[in-house]
């Protein structure tokens, strides 16, 4: 059986004259109109491949928002092809810094209304992550933002350690991990780094950091001694990074991170559940990213992607 091909791209989207309009693309070769998108290179996330592409095709720099989808179809050569969709929102800082010129994979962008690209998009299959993106534009919670649940990478087993915990360093895998990372979670372009005060912490944040310039707030508050003492701050740090309505991610232990997760959960009035737990089970340098509206408030949790380290 032949292996399928994966793919990955977006919905970007923007607002004109009080109006929701979406982008579509020429494909010079083909001769058809789709949503942006590309096959993954080797060793990369899909999260990062959407974003690589969108910015070969369309010269926009974006952050990803809500996933919409995935499609699956057969291709000429036998083998499947798996492309996963995420909604996109483009800045105007995005619009005038744009660096597309037609070329000989994609001959025309254009932005047109969601019905006027139900007509325009060659395939069916497009018209189906269009139809979910404009489910969340009739539901209100078009513009969000994404709080990532990090967990640190591997430390020194807490058995070995003879110093204090919280001055645990990460092992050569941990380090690894926390480096392989980065061009994920760039994905959602971030603007806040906080993160438990532990060394192990620290160092998880310090390559996402450097790659940002976004300088790390330490917290004790999120940290494992404070957890296991009874003094963590979970509700104070999780409650201000939710009323900020800007992405953030929030680095902290395998204990305190179902915490976490619960009080996304209650400051959004979001019910909880078993999924608030399966979100918070994460191997270390693996991270959830929790989807908020940034208008809505009261929507909730709109959509929880979980990511496993990817050494």
């Amino acid at each position: 059986m032949n292996s399928a091909i994966y793919a990955a791209g977006a919905v970007c989207w923007r607002v004109v004259d009080e109006k929701i309009v979406v982008l579509v693309v020429h494909r010079t070769k083909y001769g058809d109109v789709t949503i942006p998108k590309g096959k993954v290179d080797p060793g990369e996330t899909l999260p990062r491949t959407a974003v690589r592409e969108i910015l070969e095709e369309t010269g926009l720099v974006v952050g990803l928002g809500v996933p919409l989808g995935v499609s699956t179809y057969p291709l000429a050569s036998g083998r499947d092809k798996i492309v996963h969709y995420w909604a996109a929102e483009v800045t105007e800082k995005a619009i005038a810094r744009s660096t597309f010129v037609p070329n000989g994979e994609i001959a025309a962008l254009e932005w047109v209304t969601i019905k006027k690209a139900r007509g325009y998009l060659t395939y069916e299959r497009d018209v189906e992550i269009l139809d979910e993106f404009a489910r969340l534009v009739r539901a209100g919670v078009t513009s969000t933002f994404a709080l990532v649940a990090l967990r640190h990478g591997k430390a020194a087993p807490r058995g070995d350690w003879n110093a204090d915990d919280a001055a645990r360093p990460l092992t050569d895998r941990g380090i690894k991990q926390v480096f392989a990372d980065v061009p994920t979670l760039q994905a959602w372009k971030p603007r806040r780094i906080v993160t438990s005060d532990a060394v192990r912490c620290v160092a998880t944040v310090a390559p996402l950091a450097a790659a940002t310039g976004i300088k790390p707030q330490k917290e004790h508050g999120l940290s494992q001694d404070a957890y296991e003492e009874g003094q963590a701050s979970v509700r104070e740090i999780v409650g201000k990074r939710v009323r900020s309505r800007k992405s953030a991610v929030l680095c902290s232990h395998g204990p305190v991170l179902p915490e976490i997760m619960r009080e996304i959960a209650l400051a959004t009035g979001t019910m909880p559940g078993a999924y608030l737990y399966d979100a918070a089970d994460l191997d270390t340098g693996g991270f959830s990213v929790v989807h908020l509206s940034a208008t809505n408030p009261s929507s909730g949790i709109i959509s929880i992607e979980t990511y496993a380290p990817v050494t």
